[in-house]
């Protein structure tokens, strides 16, 4: 398999829909095949999501560009990521923000995450496991949180370890299917910019769904 042919056909797809040149850039310079297994490495550059195993997946590519679009990242910035999986959408925040903070509940995904992030030389990230309450507070305030799993409603504590005038982008719905939430904090109250459906794995914890 031809990893660096197929990358750039996977992006001119991605074009079509995403116009921040950065988060394509970013994308074009991630090579996502390191990501999923190896016996689904044929299928890395498909805009479609994958098995990572322990009944996770790592997302289609257009969704991550566009949920990373929505964050307006710039190295200025520090994110927080709820759910590090295959540590793929870590990486690409890490390409566009200064400071990345990952959390991930199932120690095998983590343990994976930061063996493939190391060898690629990422030095602007901090994975920990997952709190029960959502979020790293210890980090906070956070100028954007991506949270790449779905969570009944908006959770308070997330938007409490935002920063004033950062974004939150949250799927928000049942189990089985959610909607894509863009949250903007101001200072006296909040913009939430629905982006439309959308399929992600159940978040887990504290104002979210029980394991």
């Amino acid at each position: 398999m031809d990893f660096d042919a197929a990358r750039p056909i996977l992006i001119r797809q991605l074009e079509a829909e995403i116009q921040d040149r950065q988060v394509l850039a970013a994308m074009s310079h991630v090579p996502r095949h390191l990501f999923i297994p190896p016996e689904l490495a044929h299928m890395a550059y498909d805009n479609i999501p994958l098995p990572i195993g322990l009944n996770q997946t790592i997302s289609q590519p257009y969704i991550v560009a566009l949920m990373t679009e929505k964050l307006q990242l710039t190295r200025a910035k520090k994110v927080l990521e709820l759910g590090t999986g295959s540590g793929y959408q870590t990486a690409i925040l890490a390409e566009l923000a200064g400071q990345v903070v990952s959390t991930e509940r199932l120690p095998q995904l983590l343990e994976k995450a930061q063996i493939i992030l190391n060898r690629l030389g990422y030095r602007n990230i901090e994975l920990h496991p997952a709190e029960e309450t959502l979020g790293w507070r210890s980090g906070a305030p956070y100028d954007a949180i991506i949270s790449t799993a779905g969570a009944p409603g908006v959770p308070e504590s997330l938007i409490a370890q935002l920063a004033v005038e950062g974004r939150l982008v949250i799927p928000v719905g049942s189990h089985y299917e959610q909607e894509l939430h863009v949250i903007i904090k101001h200072q006296q109250n909040i913009t939430d910019i629905n982006l439309g459906g959308c399929r992600f794995v159940s978040l887990i914890g504290k104002e979210a769904w029980e394991e």
